[in-house]
């Protein structure tokens, strides 16, 4: 085995890492409102999360896979691949401990930024689309707080004339579960994969590009598996127990509300301009639940040290990821060069 076979399988075992991180973070985003509402417990969520972002990651992930990979950047080199992922995974990783649920979407773009400004300068980065990226970010929260306000409403409005029908929403929210789960494979798979589609294109000999993107989300959905798994349950409680107190009425409408508006990012900006929008599955739940709160409770409900703390945490996933994914790269590249430099 060469050097460069040896780097790259070095890069796609920390690809695999960056799947297991991805699953241990965000798997609170489809599980959490379940759980908060005593439905399914940690396990029974997580065991439904597993199948269903299999599922997403497998069917629809190529349209943010492209996005990461292609979209930002005109292409990732190898040592490129290693220095994003080793950055936003070490980030994960610190905010998993701490048991936050940052987004990691924010991350791995934040890490793309900083090698794009590194290798391009600033007129090498798709600013166009990242404007896009980022306008989604702030729109996702605010659109899933108003969805899930209103459709908490109507559901409360609902089992008050239909008494029976409140018994049927044990069944209905485990749907939206598996929704849920669905969206965020096929939202969030980039996120541990799409940095590889470039270099991984070029070592098997440039196949079609669909199967390079189906091959990736294979990998990365084992990682994401294992990550919801066994690092999952801290983050998931911290969501369901520490926003606010949750029914299931009011966990129902937070989880169809995240399933729709992460599902509609990924798929109507990719048909209308070929790239999916990759947006924060954390941020989008979030937003429901606070949208839920104020239906419920009033602002008096929402715990606001705990929102406050995970926004700030959001925000500074961006900056923090592309500074030090800048600067390992810069330091790093007249050593050991790119290692392996996609033609495309």
């Amino acid at each position: 085995m060469n050097l460069t076979e040896i780097a790259l399988a070095t890069g796609f075992l920390l690809s695999f890492l960056m799947a297991v991180a991805l699953g241990g973070n965000d798997a609170a985003s489809p599980t959490a409102n379940v759980v908060g509402a005593r439905v399914l417990t940690v396990r029974q969520a997580v065991v439904l999360f597993a199948v269903f972002s299999t599922i997403g990651a497998l069917t629809q992930g190529y349209m943010n896979m492209k996005t990461i990979g292609t979209g930002i950047v005109p292409s990732i080199d190898l040592l490129g691949a290693i220095v994003i992922v080793v950055t936003a995974f070490a980030w994960i990783m610190l905010c998993n401990n701490w048991g936050l649920e940052i987004s990691v979407t924010h991350s791995i773009v934040g890490s793309i930024l900083g090698y794009g400004l590194a290798v391009y300068g600033t007129g090498g980065v798709n600013w166009g689309l990242t404007h896009k990226i980022v306008l989604s970010w702030f729109m996702s929260p605010v659109l899933a707080a108003l969805v899930a306000f209103s459709l908490h409403k109507l559901l409360t409005l609902m089992t008050e004339r239909y008494r029976g029908l409140e018994r049927s929403m044990a069944t209905l929210i485990k749907v939206a579960l598996c929704y849920s789960a669905y969206a965020f494979g096929a939202n969030d798979i980039a996120n541990a994969t799409g940095v590889y589609v470039t270099v991984t294109g070029m070592c098997l000999g440039h196949p079609p590009e669909g199967r390079v993107m189906f091959l990736l989300a294979v990998f990365g959905s084992i990682g994401v598996v294992a990550g919801g798994l066994w690092l999952g349950p801290k983050v998931i409680e911290t969501v369901a127990f520490k926003i606010i107190k949750l029914s299931v009425v009011s966990g129902t409408a937070a989880e169809i509300t995240n399933a729709l508006v992460v599902h509609m990012f990924v798929t109507l900006p990719y048909l209308l301009i070929g790239y999916g929008l990759p947006i924060s599955t954390s941020l989008a739940n979030i937003g429901a639940l606070v949208g839920v709160g104020l239906a419920s409770l009033g602002s008096s409900g929402i715990n606001k040290r705990t929102v406050a703390l995970l926004l700030t945490c959001w925000v500074a996933s961006v900056f923090v990821t592309a500074a030090v994914t800048y600067v390992i790269y810069s330091m790093a590249l007249p050593i050991v060069g790119t290692i392996i430099e996609p033609k495309l």
